[in-house]
C-alpha cells in the first residue's frame, strides 16, 4: 500500500511521522498501530460516555476532551413524559 504524502496530501506525512515518534517505532508499524488502536479506543471512549454514574455536564466534558479533528463525539439528552 501507499500513501501519498505529496502536495495537498503533505499533511499526512506530518501525521505519520507523529505516530512514529509516539509509538517509538518506524513509519509503517506506526500506521500499523494506529490502525489497531483507534477502533479500541473509540469503543472504550463510547463505553465511558454511556455509564449510568455521569451527569449530562460530565459526558459532555468528556466528549468534547475526546473529539477530534476526525472524529467527533456527541451527547444527546432526551425526556419522556407520560400523560395518564
Amino acid at each position: 500500500m501507499r500513501i501519498r504524502t505529496d502536495g495537498d496530501y503533505a499533511h499526512r506525512m506530518d501525521a505519520i511521522e507523529r505516530a512514529a515518534r509516539f509509538y517509538d517505532c518506524n513509519k509503517t508499524k506506526a500506521v500499523v498501530s494506529a490502525c489497531d488502536d483507534v477502533p479500541h479506543l473509540i469503543a472504550a471512549a463510547r463505553q465511558v460516555l454511556e455509564r449510568d454514574d455521569l451527569t449530562h455536564e460530565q459526558r459532555q466534558e468528556i466528549a468534547e476532551t475526546l473529539s477530534t479533528r476526525v472524529t467527533t463525539f456527541e451527547i444527546e439528552q432526551s425526556v419522556t413524559v407520560d400523560r395518564d
